[in-house]
């Protein structure tokens, strides 16, 4: 099963089901949300009957003057509505900030849990720079859409039924229709250009994502550019991405200014004949100057926001086309998870059994055949082999990143696959051949072994790792910044804070996959001596390229595609005069001193 993510939006897309994965997240706030549109509502009764105490006091300003003209209960009520939508406006606004926030909180929270639970498979595939950029625009867009769906659309949907009420029963049917016709025929518009318009909204992000996961991937890898000389040649890469999105960018101006222009004329449109019919209601004498200014007051208060109405959708949709691509983070399946009623593993002293083991990390290649082999508690098993023979698959297995195709791998007896993943991973520590570390300091990066270790225990495994000497001839000590991927580092260092990490955590399984690979002889004779050490009394598996590491192991297994050849003691295994014996040969001659 393949997992991606990084390519375009679907051109049938289903803003429903966005807006549904949305609202158990808005919803856990329901009584803010309630209370926000309780505010929202309020307000817009008051925002409506502005205009009909204009209308009031227009009115009694155009009698004769009189001693008396000065429409005191009108300006009252005119100020008091206006002070009233505008602090309900205000009051709506703080209530909702939490629903927002919290929403944006909450979902980027479980698509960052999300991505911890899907396979390593997925994680191989992945671009890292196109899906950060995913989940940046999701969570701006449920911001977005948050904020305009209950701060502009919402309010002026309830306006406008307020306003076309009013106007049906005041005056002519037509000043309604002429209203609710002009609304219609806006939206419809907007409606059918913005779709038009949203595949070239889904190109840039497409292209926008593409262009920051080349960038970042070149800059990962910076020195590799470097070795190469290829500065021009990513410069290049990345300058073509761009101007294809350009192009897309482009586009999508354009066809805003046409959405823009349409939408101006059909207001401009509706605005003249409600003006007209309100002049010939004065003519007629059927309306006062005052009912002219009360349209007139209407108009701009629907036809402002109405305008503004238009970004607001075409933002919402792009906010939509935005979230759908981080919600589908959350629709990839987990290949591996935990069974029903999957027990933790509390153990000590763990054996650990191979069992006819089968695995292929896709249906093309197979990487393991029928593998069997046991680690007894407490003992060392030592496997070795050529590049490509599986070596490094048996720890992923064990860490269950993978299921086996076929057999199954049990610890004190229980397949790992009736065991709680979070259990079972506790239980083992590895030191990798290839070590990242955090961009952080020294110290958090062994302290991640164990986060709530003391600081007396981290520097004690600092110097188990025979790195706390090293680590003291800083200038800031602990506090040393490792760089991106531990790159200010060189490679034996960082290996022996990852040593030092796995020292820290204690687990009762351990792994040294080429643990020592990146270390000169003299440091890498001072690190087997501790590994030995820590490594007394626990379940221990090497993976080793230089036989001289793995010479007092228990049990050492030779692979060759994917199947074990042969199996020993040290001694044994070179006195069979076997593939072994050969492979210890050939170091003996090339490394007399190790060996």
């Amino acid at each position: 099963m393949r997992f991606t993510h990084t390519g375009p939006a679907p051109k049938n897309r289903n803003d429903w089901q966005t807006l549904r994965t949305l609202f158990p997240y808005i919803w856990t706030f329901k009584g803010r949300v309630l209370a926000a549109l309780a505010c929202l509502i309020v307000a817009k009764v008051a925002n409506v009957s502005v205009p009909l105490y204009l209308k009031d006091i227009v009115d009694a300003l155009s009698l004769p003057a009189t001693p008396l003209a000065l429409p005191v209960a009108a300006l009252a009520g005119y100020g008091l509505a206006r002070l009233a939508a505008s602090l309900l406006g205000e009051l709506r606004d703080a209530i909702f900030a939490r629903v927002t926030q919290g929403a944006i909180h909450q979902v980027a929270r479980s698509v960052f849990d999300h991505l911890f639970r899907l396979s390593l498979r997925f994680h191989l595939e992945r671009q890292t720079g196109g899906m950060s950029r995913d989940i940046e625009r999701g969570t701006k867009g449920i911001g977005f859409l948050l904020n305009f769906m209950v701060f502009n659309i919402l309010p002026t949907l309830v306006e406008i039924g307020l306003v076309a009420g009013i106007l049906l029963t005041r005056y002519s049917g037509w000043f309604a229709a002429v209203t609710l016709g002009t609304i219609a025929l806006y939206v419809a518009f907007t409606l059918a250009v913005t779709e038009w318009r949203m595949v070239f909204r889904r190109s840039m992000n497409e292209l926008d994502s593409k262009a920051n996961s080349k960038a970042i991937d070149a800059l990962l890898n910076y020195e590799t550019v470097k070795y190469f000389g290829n500065e021009r040649y990513e410069v290049d890469r990345y300058d073509r991405n761009l101007a294809s999105w350009e192009a897309s960018a482009v586009k999508n101006q354009v066809s805003l200014s046409m959405l823009n222009a349409g939408q101006g004329f059909i207001i401009a449109a509706g605005v003249t004949l409600l003006m007209w019919l309100a002049a010939r209601g004065v003519t007629g004498g059927t309306m006062t100057v005052g009912d002219v200014v009360l349209v007139s007051a209407y108009l701009t208060q629907l036809y402002a926001p109405l305008n503004f109405l238009g970004f607001v959708y075409r933002e919402i949709k792009h906010s939509l086309a935005d979230m759908e691509r981080m919600f589908k983070l959350l629709d990839a399946g987990a290949e591996v998870g935990d069974a029903p009623g999957a027990t933790p593993l509390a153990t000590r002293a763990a054996t650990v059994e191979f069992d006819g083991v089968d695995f292929g990390y896709d249906d093309k290649r197979q990487i393991l055949a029928g593998v069997s082999f046991a680690i007894p508690a407490g003992q060392t098993l030592a496997v070795v082999g050529s590049s490509g023979a599986g070596k490094s698959t048996l720890a992923r297995l064990l860490f269950r990143f993978y299921d086996v195709n076929g057999g199954a791998i049990r610890v004190n007896g229980t397949d790992i696959r009736a065991l709680t993943q979070d259990s079972l991973r506790a239980h083992i520590g590895i030191v990798p051949q290839d070590t990242v570390l955090f961009n952080d300091s020294i110290y958090y990066n062994i302290a991640y072994g164990r986060p709530d270790a003391s600081r007396d225990e981290v520097i004690e495994a600092a110097k188990s790792a025979h790195i706390h000497d090293f680590v003291m001839s800083l200038p800031d000590g602990y506090d040393t910044q490792v760089g991106e991927r531990g790159l200010k580092l060189s490679g034996g260092e960082k290996q022996r804070v990852a040593i030092a990490r796995t020292i820290l955590k204690n687990p009762p399984i351990l792994i040294f996959d080429e643990a020592t690979s990146a270390l000169d002889s003299r440091t890498e004779k001072a690190i087997q001596a501790e590994l030995a050490q820590i490594s007394a009394d626990r379940t221990t598996l090497i993976i080793a390229h230089r036989l001289s590491t793995v010479v007092d192991a228990d049990r050492i297994l030779v692979m060759e595609g994917g199947r074990v050849v042969e199996s020993g003691s040290h001694r044994e295994l070179v006195e069979a005069g076997g593939r072994y014996a050969e492979m210890w040969r050939l170091q003996q001659e090339s490394e007399p001193e190790a060996v």
